[in-house]
């Protein structure tokens, strides 16, 4: 979907890569005065929840990416009132400064999961495959940690259906067995997949999980607790879910305040017992923080 709006200095500001559902507020948040250009192989996909909020000024049914090559191709030798690119170049260096600022900031007890994430983005290798599972967690990781390629960033969906990821990382692996395969769990997902490293270590199938373990459901108690003032069902534990994984059979292992100069030196290690042939979960106590703070649960 492209929102053209003639209003602002560079012509357009697309929103690609999902229909007009909640995650766009069924269309509440295109100006009145947008030209909008939607795209989608499915017709009906394509035009759901218009004339509520938004009406297509062109509607194409086709694949999204030949569209935007032919896009580009078309746009050639045109000139803008002001450079769109470096606009959002400078946007994202603003954004980078903010997450390094965010990274650095203290916390009560445990790591920072900011700063964590941004160390397991310098260790992932160009090769590996990304299972993500979990709510505030891997919300966070989508700001911090970049897939290497296409198809190498697999998670629950427009929907957050929990419990996703072994599967996906048992699927991973046998499809792509050359490539590293890192889980993201949240703990709170982790509950569905915990027993799946039964399967893994029976079938010899190699994964390495890292949990962000903040003993809560915080994607939920993020929106909760203002909305109701109560955090109830959301409080979980600092579970030694690395020895759970032991008793299964896969490596365990634990990063904690105490470990705190170790991050990558673990993840390093886990590496290794990977190498190996064996499953690996690290258990990592991380604090609650202001990263996500505004983003809601559906």
């Amino acid at each position: 979907m492209l929102a053209l709006h003639p209003l602002r200095p560079h012509p357009l500001s697309p929103t690609p890569g999902m229909v007009c559902d909640f995650r766009l507020s069924y269309g509440r948040v295109f100006s009145r005065s947008s030209k909008i250009i939607v795209v989608n192989r499915n017709w009906k996909e394509m035009l759901i929840n218009s004339d509520m909020f938004w009406k297509p000024q062109e509607a194409v049914q086709g694949d999204v990416g030949s569209f935007v090559v032919k896009l580009v191709q078309g746009l050639q030798g045109q000139t803008w009132a002001s450079d769109w690119a470096e606009e959002l170049r400078q946007a994202d260096h603003q954004k980078e400064q903010t997450f390094r600022e965010k990274a650095l900031m203290p916390v009560a007890q445990h790591l920072n999961p900011v700063r964590v994430l941004q160390l397991v983005e310098e260790t992932l290798p160009d090769n590996s495959v990304l299972v993500v599972d979990g709510g505030d967690f891997v919300g966070t990781a989508a700001h911090l940690v970049q897939p290497r390629g296409p198809l190498r960033w697999l998670d629950p969906g427009a929907f957050g259906t929990l419990g996703v990821g072994a599967g996906f990382a048992l699927g991973a692996k046998l499809c792509r067995p050359d490539a590293e395969v890192w889980c993201l769990f949240g703990d709170g997902a982790f509950g569905y997949s915990l027993i799946e490293f039964d399967t893994f270590v029976r079938h010899k199938i190699p994964v390495i999980a890292l949990i962000g373990n903040d003993a809560g459901w915080t994607q939920i108690s993020r929106e909760q607790v203002p909305s109701l003032g109560s955090n109830v069902a959301c409080g979980l534990a600092y579970t030694d879910y690395h020895k759970a994984a032991m008793g299964l059979g896969a490596q365990g292992l634990l990063l904690s305040r105490e470990s705190e100069d170790q991050v990558i030196k673990v993840l390093r290690d886990a590496q290794q017992q990977y190498q190996d042939g064996h499953s690996v979960v690290i258990n990592i106590l991380i604090e609650r923080t202001d990263f996500r703070d505004g983003s809601i649960a559906v």
